[in-house]
């Protein structure tokens, strides 16, 4: 196996209406009424064997590989399961849909075409959404990039696609597709779409966006202008040689769609929502190359809204349901209405006679099986089309003679299909074709036989389950699986487990189909990197007629596992790009996990294989049970709470504190010692520290430091574990939050201390509203200012006296209701002498004087813009320290977001940016007075700026949080 597929589900209907020989997209426009059918089959018909099957027998399987998942969603398991099934064995649709961020995608059509029409779908998503916002946690950059690649993963299941990825980074909002091209380079970005096309070889692409100014984002205009390029980079062998080197062959696509923009065109011509400027009507046609003045025009309709009668949703509806787990951006969705919903899409060129109006993307394209036999461009390739018409011959009788109460009938057919399949792809190899005409018509049929082999696991009601296990489970003697165990989710290196690949068959149900027999049993490391396994039992499958039960197994994990890692780094969040750490990897989620289960089945002269990523179980607080993939985790793993801090220049020369937390992720018990690399001339005390930690436990040691010297400059510093023959540098994080599958995140155990001249208001004391999360509390306190996070209850009731400031975290208003609730009290804090600070929000809040953010707020996305203080003089500039615009130096990220509109008269606006083109942007920091306090309002990116350590964030927000002790006001 060269990798894990993390690929998505999709339910399936039984097609019941005669005419079988009718080619397949014909066959669509009966899609509702053969779907009645169906449902009313699936009503009068007890549920089959099959309706307990999980992840490893899914419609959507387009390989034979051990699936990542423990259980699929309802609507893909049973019955429905294997009527889709059914319907992709029919056809040879592909489609691919690029787009730049996770929910970009057009899931609605996505799941039309995957769940309603059979199509092989897949999605390249040019960034991991690095550089958006996180309304579930405290995560950022690239742990939140891990985030919304699983939140994605979760979402394709919904629609039924595939996933892929490009190496590039989200650096944020990007308002021109001009800036994209320089922080990302046209050419590496083309590099990894063509990449993509030529794995997946997709008949048509389509993308959301158009390339142009209606996209409403940079990243999202290049995803456009990719999908029309690469319609015609890929097929050509001089586009990126190295790539045919390596293994790939050139492959065209034959048409390519973009969505219809959604704009309204007006006196002005069109309002770009990247700038919020007026354009001109203009779209650029990336295909010929040429500019039009008229807006695009719809040739073909996407019925999105169409309702599924067995799914009793709409395509639009699961799609949402799907868009809802990304939940990181917006806290998750709302159900959506059922109700009609149609999408236009433009076509933007073509290598297939069309029309101007099209009922389908395929229009033109032959998707029946027989179509593969086109992949052929010389010699005589009836023979090649017979064959595949008797593959379908069989599909066809197979799908007329499904039966949801005995799917086991319908097997003799599947394996039938599944022989024909396997010797044709033999036939070819040895045929007279040329290596490019066989690669391209083995890897369709490879496909089919992927997917015979799920058809037949569903119709005979296969299933296997690979689970890490104590030793009790060994046992286990009765035909009916015990419930799985919770044990711990890693191993690391030199640590011992045991693996229970769980076999279930039809047999338990009901009498087993003729001639199956269970083959064999066996684990898998897909890395290749050897781990020595031992079988200690077989409960259940102890006769040679057994097609249920268990094989336990004993699993020593090598002291040179390969870690369960990202295969895609990067130095820091300032590159907008990752580095990949293996080229084969290119282009997939992730790297393959550590361990697989498999079964093997013989049926009827077909081999049916089934594999699953070995999972372990945890119970998480109100969900209850998880599965989780098994992952390999270093010994030990160190870090600091932050990869940066300052220490005021007042304190240079006084010792600094400074935590490093030890993990042990190994099953026993560890000794050993820590210590710190520091620069030269410096000492700690301790110089080293030893520690004793249980099997997942972990330690935080405290060092102070005595520095030598210590001034504006980074001053790096590495924490090193020892334990036994090795050293460990590296934090591991899991990144995730409960109902997400986790990921992992490592940086290296570094920490860079500066000193920064910021002084504080004496005796000052802050109360924080934190939001969805953000590191500005403990940027306050190394600072010396005291921090008290605000609960709910001291929101509605506590004395808010105690404080000279209150912080409002970033979307605050969001995330905490019970801010709403209490801004009365907060209003009345301010009127009473009280300091309130809000940073930037995402919509609408109360203040003590009317202020609006507007339909679309503004951001300044260049972090380099010039800031000019409209009033030097103002007492927020002046004390404690004095406030330059050198202050704006050297900023990360981005200047900030959510850049007031408008504003009462009492508000006063201290500052002015704005990016190229931009109109002068002052709603970034105003004040206002308000009886005998202060409220501030702040869209800048602060947040940002102090995990980082620049000195100009801090000095900027001790000054406002220290508004009420300005010694003009005493």
């Amino acid at each position: 196996m060269r990798h894990l597929s993390d690929i998505c589900g999709n339910p399936a209907y039984t097609h019941q209406e005669a005419g079988l020989t009718v080619p397949f997209r014909e066959r669509a426009t009966s899609l509702i009424r053969e779907r009645i059918v169906a449902a009313a089959l699936l009503l009068a018909c007890p549920v089959a064997a099959s309706s307990a099957l999980h992840a490893q027998v899914v419609p959507w399987r387009t390989q034979i590989a051990a699936s990542p998942d423990a259980q699929t969603l309802p609507e893909d398991r049973g019955a429905d399961g294997l009527a889709q099934t059914l319907r992709k064995l029919d056809s040879r649709a592909s489609l691919m849909m690029i787009v730049a961020h996770p929910d970009d995608e057009d899931g609605g059509m996505l799941a039309l075409e995957s769940r309603g029409l059979g199509t092989r779908t897949a999605i390249l998503t040019l960034t991991r959404g690095e550089g958006g916002q996180n309304a579930m946690s405290a995560d950022s950059y690239d742990a939140l990039g891990l985030i919304r690649t699983n939140e994605l993963l979760l979402a394709d299941q919904y629609s039924g696609t595939e996933q892929y990825f490009s190496r590039v980074a989200d650096y944020g909002f990007s308002k021109t597709i001009e800036e994209a091209h320089q922080q990302w380079g046209h050419d590496r970005v083309l590099y990894d779409v063509v990449h993509a096309i030529r794995l997946y070889r997709p008949l048509v692409l389509t993308s959301v966006f158009t390339g142009n100014i209606t996209d409403g984002h940079g990243h999202h205009q290049v995803s456009g202008e990719m999908a029309q390029e690469a319609f015609k980079a890929a097929g050509d062998p001089s586009v990126f040689p190295d790539q045919i080197a390596a293994g790939l062959l050139p492959w065209s696509p034959l048409k390519v769609y973009e969505r219809v923009p959604g704009f309204s065109i007006g006196p002005k011509g069109i309002f770009d929502y990247a700038t919020n400027k007026w354009a001109p009507v203009r779209f650029y046609n990336y295909v010929d190359k040429q500019w039009s003045d008229t807006v695009p025009t719809a040739n073909i309709e996407i019925p999105e809204g169409t309702r599924d009668p067995l799914l009793g949703e709409s395509y639009l509806q699961i799609a949402r349901e799907g868009w809802s787990m990304q939940k990181s951006q917006y806290g998750g969705g709302t159900p959506l209405l059922p109700g009609p919903f149609t999408v236009s899409y433009h076509r933007y060129g073509s290598l297939v006679p069309t029309t101007e109006k099209e009922s389908s993307f395929f229009d033109g394209i032959d998707t029946s099986l027989a179509g593969i036999a086109s992949l052929a461009h010389s010699g005589d390739t009836a023979s090649l089309v017979a064959a595949l018409n008797e593959i379908h011959q069989h599909v066809a009788a197979a799908t007329a003679a499904y039966s949801p109460s005995a799917p086991a009938k319908i097997a003799p057919d599947l394996a039938a299909g599944y022989r024909l399949t396997q010797q044709l792809i033999a036939t070819v190899n040895g045929s007279s074709l040329s290596a490019p005409d066989k690669t391209n018509i083995v890897h369709e049929l490879t496909i089919k036989l992927a997917q015979f082999n799920t058809a037949l696991a569903e119709a005979l009601g296969l299933e296997v389950n690979a689970l890490v296990t104590p030793r009790t489970d060994i046992g286990a003697t009765t035909g009916f699986p015990s419930s799985p165990a919770e044990m711990p989710t890693t191993v690391s290196p030199g640590s011992q487990i045991d693996v229970r690949v769980h076999v279930t068959a039809a047999e338990p149900w009901g009498p087993s189909p003729e001639g199956l027999q269970l083959a064999r049993t066996w684990l898998e490391n897909p890395d290749g990197d050897h781990w020595p396994v031992t079988r200690i039992g077989s409960p259940g499958l102890d006769t040679a007629f057994s097609l249920s039960g268990d094989a336990v197994f004993h699993v020593e994990v090598p002291h040179n596992a390969q870690l369960t890692r990202p295969y895609f780094t990067r130095p820091d969040f300032s590159q907008p790009y990752y580095d990949i750490g293996d080229p084969k990897l290119l282009n997939l989620p992730f790297g393959p996990w550590p361990l697989a289960g498999w079964a093997e089945f013989h049926y009827q002269g077909a081999t049916i294989r089934l594999g699953q990523v070995v999972q372990t179980v945890h119970r998480v607080h109100g969900i209850g049970g998880v599965y989780q993939p098994l992952a390999v985790l270093p010994q030990l793993s160190v870090s600091f709470a932050a990869s940066a801090g300052v220490v005021p220049e007042a304190q240079e020369n006084a010792p600094v504190p400074l935590t490093v937390t030890v993990r042990n992720n190994e099953q026993d018990n560890t000794d050993g010692d820590v210590h710190l690399n520091l620069p030269q001339g410096w000492t700690s005390d301790p110089a080293e520290a030893r520690f004793h930690l249980a099997s997942g436990a972990a330690q935080a040691v405290t060092f102070t430091l005595h520095p030598t010297a210590l001034d504006e400059k980074a001053w790096p510093i590495q924490a090193v574990a020892h334990t036994g023959n090795y050293d460990f540098s590296e934090a591991v994080d899991t990144v995730g939050y409960p109902g997400l599958k986790p990921y992992y995140l490592y940086r290296p155990a570094t920490y860079r201390l500066r000193a920064v001249d910021v002084k504080t208001a004496p005796g000052i004391r802050v109360g924080y509203v934190m939001g969805t999360g953000d590191d500005v509390p403990e940027a306050l306190s190394a600072i010396g200012v005291p921090v008290h996070l605000l609960t709910d209850a001291e929101l509605a009731s506590g004395d808010l006296s105690h404080y000279d400031a209150i912080v409002v975290g970033i979307r605050a208003y969001s995330s905490r209701p019970e801010l709403f609730a209490a801004s009365h009290r907060l209003m009345e804090y301010v009127h009473n002498g009280g300091t309130m600070l809000v940073q930037y929000q995402s919509n609408e809040f109360p203040a003590p004087y009317p202020l609006t953010l507007g339909r679309n707020p503004e951001k300044v996305v260049n972090e380099h813009d010039p800031v000019t203080l409209l009033d030097p003089a103002s007492p927020l500039f002046a004390w404690p320290n004095h406030i330059t615009a050198a202050d704006f130096d050297n900023w990360v990220e981005e200047r900030g977001h959510s850049f007031l509109s408008s504003w009462a008269s009492q508000y006063t606006p201290l500052t002015e940016t704005h990016d190229p083109g931009q109109d002068p942007q002052r709603g970034g920091l105003l004040v206002a007075h308000e009886g005998r306090g202060t409220y501030i309002y702040l869209s800048f990116a602060v947040y940002r700026q102090l995990p980082e350590a620049v000195p100009g964030a801090y000095r900027l927000l001790a000054n406002l949080i220290s508004a009420s002790k300005q010694p003009a006001r005493h």
